[in-house]
């Protein structure tokens, strides 16, 4: 099974990820930021069996906030702007019908699928070391929470139960230009990456709309795995929703 979160609209880094699974489970965040939406929603509507909707899926929906720091706002406000000219309304509509969690049994072990946190599927920013996730009332028969929203990947654990968060494919910010994944087989769940095309998919967003200022901030996301430093002028406050 191929566990998956933040595609954000990045054909190439889907490319790279593995071809052969028995079920793909997506936890949100297809769209924005990236040059590629209707073909990436193509690709999670063909090959996964279960989708839950992030943030940025909300806003395109919707036609709403997507709630993000003053760092990447103006990102998300001109990308989501050209992928609502190139998105028909049935594709809109797929994104607006997606559940905000989920819940499977695989091999006796229970998950729950959310791209935030199961308190606020949305929009709460929550990293790894939060003392937070120990207050999450998921059921005492959950044993694994998967959780996106950051784009950095990790795995803790918390009790009975572990939360697990695969990172980003289409926009990491580890601090490498990877697409991030994990894969549950035989009862055990790995985490791992690979390396794609970057710079294809940067002269995929040059050729787009953009501002100059944003096309570089995308540009320095995607190949450096990071968050770009806040203009010198700036009194904006550090990024808390990707």
């Amino acid at each position: 099974m191929l566990i998956i979160s933040d595609l954000h609209a990045n054909l190439e880094a889907i490319r790279v990820l593995p071809s052969e699974f028995d079920q793909l489970w997506v936890l949100g965040d297809l769209v924005n930021y990236g040059p590629n939406p209707a073909e990436v929603i193509d690709y999670v509507r063909e090959k996964a069996a279960i989708v839950v909707r992030g943030n940025h899926d909300h806003s395109i929906g919707f036609d709403e906030d997507p709630r993000c720091s003053p760092r990447f706002r103006a990102m998300a406000d001109e990308t989501r702007r050209y992928t609502c000219s190139v998105l028909s309304e049935e594709r809109r509509r797929y994104l607006r019908n997606l559940p905000l969690e989920a819940t499977a049994a695989v091999g006796g072990i229970h998950f729950l699928l959310c791209h935030a946190v199961p308190s606020d599927p949305l929009f709460e920013y929550r990293r790894e070391e939060s003392p937070l996730w120990l207050d999450d009332e998921v059921g005492s028969a959950v044993n694994i929470e998967l959780v996106g929203h950051t784009h950095i990947p990790f795995r803790r654990l918390l009790g009975t139960r572990s939360v697990v968060n695969p990172g980003s494919v289409g926009q990491a910010k580890h601090g490498r230009a990877e697409a991030c994944y994990a894969i549950w087989q035989d009862g055990r769940l790995s985490m791992d990456s690979a390396t794609y095309d970057v710079e294809q998919t940067v002269d995929k967003l040059r050729r787009l709309s953009l501002s100059a200022a944003v096309f570089e901030d995308l540009a320095f996301v995607l190949r450096n795995g990071s968050v770009p430093a806040a203009p010198a002028d700036s009194t904006a406050l550090p990024p808390k929703v990707p």
